[in-house]
């Protein structure tokens, strides 16, 4: 006999007697000063990112396995994971004293791996995706009678994320507009939705997606779950091809408004985050943030009150150099060219001192990539500092007025990822060139000082900058001189005062960029 489906009164009745705070703390809710002040919106953060396994999966990892009875505890609970439910699945069973086998991903980061073993999880790894570890682990349920613990598609485990709307409404009292849910396969907006409907439903709640791990937004639309080829792993948090049937049912009744967001807009989302509270979070954790500021700008809402759950924070250290440069593009506080200037000597500071009048006010480089390849004309790849979104374009037509083509990559993937490294490479025309690496004071006028320095005579042949966020620059320039001025560029050297190595005998420049 087919039981009854869930109603939200049942729903709430499971949350309010929901068992996590075994395991979980009431996470903080505190505003976003620094956000709340540039958005001129009240913006709420629910710090889940402060659990002990730094996300929200343990609450219903742990309300599920609460549930079961003596004898399910006893024989041991299994699920698939490569991330932040296995490390609510191990701890909660750590803490019931039960057996818990974790499926893994071959590809798992060993610091995700680590973690699970560290919370006494016995951790098996299987195949190269999610699928496959999914697969492993529900046969091992049925050899072994494990009770399989599910990341999202299970009532219990939907009540136990359900239980951070209960927080929230009690922890703020006050008018609250809408609040912002990080959507992978649905369980956390699913618990959320069914409290704040059933508690206060004037509140708004707004579901968000990566535009490229929309599984749940295709499904409402298609009025059926969709299975996604491929999802994107940026936001390997949320990256579930195919939502759970209670989940979708939930979410498809409940949700009000859904919202698409990007890499870039989820980087610099990350980066609003750590001003305001100096934490890291990780891409699925800032989704609701990006979401916020996505929404304010499309509606115009002043004085309102939202509410972004930072649900997670388990971010992989090497992937932070990615988010700090796609912080500033998704902000569209940097500008990305690509500009024609005649290969002739003085151009490249004609550019710079135009760099110096451009609409707006002076505007910091923060890259500057060229290689002489060409003896009539050069092309330079330049990012300058913005200070609002939009003026990309502007920019680009002022360059034009005077004289230099340009092309607007600030939206450019390719050129973002990969262009912007490898411009460069073995020239014909770099006769007599000498390579220093310099270290510059990052200070307006630092650039200009060492072209004012140097001779007419002598040429930029080769140019890379990048600003790194600290106080000083690392440049690499390659100089045209002459032997009969060798004397004269030491004293160039001495005076320009900025420290300096010569890698002119450089196995590596001589391998990948000397003639």
């Amino acid at each position: 006999m087919k039981t009854r489906p869930l109603q939200p009164a049942d729903y709430l009745k499971k949350i309010l007697t929901a068992r996590v705070y075994d395991v979980a703390v009431e996470s903080p809710f505190e505003p976003a000063k620094a956000l709340s002040r540039r958005l001129h919106n009240k913006v709420l953060l629910k710090r889940e990112d402060q659990q002990a396994v730094f996300s929200f999966k343990l609450r219903g990892a742990y309300n599920k396995m609460a549930h079961l009875t003596p004898e399910q505890l006893k024989k041991g609970v299994i699920c698939a994971s490569a991330g932040n439910h296995a490390q609510g699945v191990a701890l909660g069973a750590n803490r019931l004293g039960a057996r818990a086998v974790i499926v893994m991903p071959t590809t798992t980061p060993q610091l995700k791996v680590d973690a699970v073993k560290a919370l006494g999880g016995e951790v098996l790894l299987h195949g190269d995706s999610y699928s496959d570890a999914h697969t492993q682990a529900l046969t091992l349920q049925k050899k072994q009678g494990l009770t399989f613990v599910h990341p999202f598609d299970d009532p219990d485990v939907i009540a136990g994320q359900g239980t951070i709307a209960m927080e929230m409404l009690r922890q703020h009292q006050g008018p609250l507009d809408a609040v912002f849910v990080a959507i992978g396969g649905g369980g956390l907006i699913s618990g959320v939705a069914a409290y704040i409907k059933a508690v206060r439903p004037e509140i708004k709640v707004i579901g968000v997606q990566m535009n490229d791990s929309n599984a749940m937004i295709q499904s409402v639309r298609a009025g059926k779950r969709v299975t996604l080829q491929d999802v994107g792993l940026f936001s390997d948090g949320t990256a579930v091809k195919l939502v759970g049937e209670e989940t979708f049912r939930l979410t498809r009744k409940l949700v009000d408004d859904y919202i698409e967001v990007d890499t870039d807009a989820v980087c610099a989302a990350i980066k609003d985050v750590f001003v305001d509270t100096r934490s890291i979070v990780e891409p699925a954790g800032a989704l609701a943030v990006a979401a916020i500021k996505q929404y304010v700008a499309k509606h115009k809402t002043k004085g309102q009150t939202y509410a972004a759950i930072l649900c997670g924070a388990n971010m992989n250290f090497d992937r932070l150099r990615f988010v700090a440069e796609r912080a500033e593009v998704g902000e569209e506080r940097e500008a990305l060219f690509a500009v024609t200037i005649p290969e002739e000597r003085g151009s490249f500071r004609r550019f710079c001192e135009l760099i110096g009048t451009l609409p707006g006010g002076p505007r910091n480089v923060t890259e500057f990539n060229y290689r002489i390849s060409d003896d009539r004309e050069a092309h330079v790849f330049v990012g300058l500092t913005t200070s609002a979104k939009g003026e990309s374009g502007k920019i680009a037509t002022h360059f034009k007025r005077h004289g230099f083509a340009a092309l607007d990559l600030t939206h450019d993937d390719l050129a973002q990822e990969h262009i912007r490294h490898m411009v460069g490479g073995h020239s014909k025309l770099a006769l007599d060139e000498r390579l220093l690496r310099f270290v510059f004071p990052e200070r307006p006028g630092a650039l200009m000082k060492f072209l004012s320095l140097m001779r007419p005579g002598w040429n930029i042949s080769l140019f890379h900058y990048r600003n790194q966020g600290a106080d000083y620059g690392r440049i690499l320039v390659g100089i045209q001189v002459p032997k009969t001025d060798d004397k004269a560029f030491a004293k160039f050297l001495d005076a320009l005062g900025y420290a300096y190595v010569e890698e002119t005998r450089n196995p590596a420049y001589r391998m990948f960029l000397q003639a």
